[in-house]
């Protein structure tokens, strides 16, 4: 299968597994191949039609996760990224600021694919239906193991809106709970979301 040209990346699925098998660790490659399955399964089932685009954006989604943090500085300062980024680190950087990895090593141009992969971990106050599936798709697929993980795979089924919700709220609790600093969008997310569980 060849990735349609759409979505900008003109290559097969096998080589883009190899080049992910290549950059990734093998416990990262695990991973983003059960996103892409979890975002498939949600993509068929909330109507998203493209499909295929669903699964490219699991597949790459975490592409940039391994990358050095001077990696990450440079792009930031090569785009003229919001400085306030430099604050921050690879949780936060491999979305917002990997995409402009993705784009230089694949040339992918489509803005909805690349604003999925974008937000996958700090989310939005204002999500599409692909950011959605992404977002969710990274949080129950298969290989998750953690309290909770069960109910949000059936919430992701059941309301789209408030597995968003649920998972935010968990994330926004962890993070708490540990003491560390939130990403401000993340916040937004919650606020934006949380009404959805009620």
């Amino acid at each position: 299968m060849v990735f349609d040209n759409n979505a900008g990346l003109g290559i097969s699925r096998d080589v883009l597994l190899t080049k992910l098998a290549e950059t990734l660790s093998p416990k990262r490659f695990a991973h983003v191949q059960q996103v892409a399955d979890a975002a498939k399964q949600l993509a068929v089932h909330w109507g998203y039609a493209a499909v295929e685009k669903a699964e490219l954006a699991g597949l790459l989604h975490d592409y940039a996760k391994e990358a050095s943090d001077d990696v990450f500085i440079s792009l930031i300062h090569k785009y003229k990224l919001d400085p306030d980024l430099l604050n921050w680190h690879n949780n936060v950087w491999h979305g917002v600021v990997g995409i402009y990895k993705i784009q230089e090593d694949f040339g992918i141009t489509d803005p909805e694919l690349l604003r999925a992969i974008e937000i996958h971990t700090v989310g939005s106050s204002q999500m599409g239906l692909l950011d959605k599936i992404l977002y969710v798709a990274d949080y129950i697929e298969a290989g998750r193991r953690f309290e909770g993980v069960e109910a949000a795979r059936v919430l992701a089924y059941e309301d789209l809106d408030a597995a968003v919700a649920y998972e935010t709220v968990h994330t926004v609790t962890f993070l708490a709970h540990q003491q560390v600093r939130i990403y401000p969008q993340t916040i937004l997310t919650y606020n934006a979301y949380v009404d959805k569980l009620r």
